[in-house]
């Protein structure tokens, strides 16, 4: 659970840092720390699934609990236009973990 929480955060910081300081993203700090925690949440918890024990559904229901938080969080304070990206990053991160994931024989970045 620690490094799960340690990935959303390290994912959070690096994603904001990227897209508002070298990208220049100029949608305001609030929806680039946004998207940035739509990515880290994507990281964290993509890592906290990767159990081996745990069914597929399992998983897939905490994904898409992670979108609803997303799809609350950004509709509370911005439009439904700009909260679709973050739920994109959310999801393209975590199927590139499971895709890098995929290339282990083990399947899994925790072994």
């Amino acid at each position: 659970m620690r490094k799960s929480v340690l990935y959303f955060v390290i994912g959070t910081t690096i994603s904001f840092i990227i897209n508002y300081f070298i990208l220049n993203a100029e949608v305001g700090w609030q929806l680039n720390l946004f998207y940035g925690m739509a990515f880290g949440l994507g990281w964290g918890l993509a890592y906290f699934v990767d159990q081996p024990k745990w069914k597929l559904h399992k998983k897939m229901s905490i994904s898409f609990i992670g979108i609803i938080i997303l799809l609350i969080i950004g509709r509370l304070f911005f439009n439904s236009i700009l909260v679709i990206p973050s739920i994109i990053r959310f999801s393209t991160v975590f199927v590139a973990y499971y895709l890098i994931a995929s290339f282990k024989q083990s399947k899994s970045l925790r072994q």
